[in-house]
């Protein structure tokens, strides 16, 4: 599965893309979709107490305030899900573009700069992957030229030299991050509907309770 990190904290690949010497400011927007994803799932922690305390005492206006935060949760999610559509294609092509300084970093600073080195083998070894394009992106590196070996996570066997990391065709990191969200897209998209269906269920819930016990009044 896709780990949160990677979207997200301060030490993610993103965060790392975007402290890279030419590195676009509208990387930042992406950054600031996941950033309001995790505040809207913080706020689904006080829906439930509302919806459960609201139900149990007959209390209208919790009820009335479960139904309001709800509605501003539900756009607030159709907002985000814009937001992604209309930023990913032009996330993908920022990171593109900044593909030749991120291997300039990498060729220099991976096996030296331990932030660095341990954010690529973090990434290498959950996506299966190898560099940002390849593992060519490791030639003339500074640790190819400290060790005369490729990363392991470029090669299938050992010892990883050049040709055993050409023959194990192991993908690049960017190509293997974009199969691996288009190849879950429809399952993020169905969960997305899943959920979009059961909060417009909870509003409606809510409504009839409302209605109802404002009617015994």
């Amino acid at each position: 599965m896709l780990k949160s990190n990677l979207f997200v904290d301060s030490g993610s690949i993103l965060s790392f893309l975007q402290n890279t010497q030419g590195a676009p400011g509208e990387l930042g927007q992406v950054l600031n979709v996941g950033y309001l994803l995790i505040a809207v799932g913080a706020v689904l922690l006080i829906l439930g107490f509302l919806g459960c305390c609201g139900a149990i005492k007959e209390s209208r206006c919790m009820l009335l305030l479960f139904f309001i935060i709800i509605l501003i949760v539900f756009i607030a999610e159709v907002a985000g899900a814009i937001v992604l559509l209309v930023f990913k294609p032009l996330a993908e092509n920022l990171i593109k573009q900044m593909g030749s300084e991120v291997v300039k970093s990498m060729k220099n600073d991976y096996g030296k700069n331990k932030d660095v080195t341990g954010l690529w083998n973090t990434t290498m070894t959950t996506l299966k992957c190898c560099g940002f394009n390849n593992y060519t992106d490791f030639t003339n590196s500074y640790f190819v030229n400290d060790t005369k070996s490729y990363p392991v996570q470029c090669c299938n066997k050992v010892p990883c030299i050049e040709i055993t990391a050409f023959h194990s065709t192991i993908p690049g990191c960017f190509p293997a991050l974009k199969k691996l969200v288009d190849d879950n897209a429809v399952i993020l998209i169905a969960v997305a509907l899943g959920i979009a269906v059961l909060e417009l269920a909870a509003m409606i819930v809510s409504m009839i309770l409302y209605c109802k016990i404002g009617s015994k009044v």
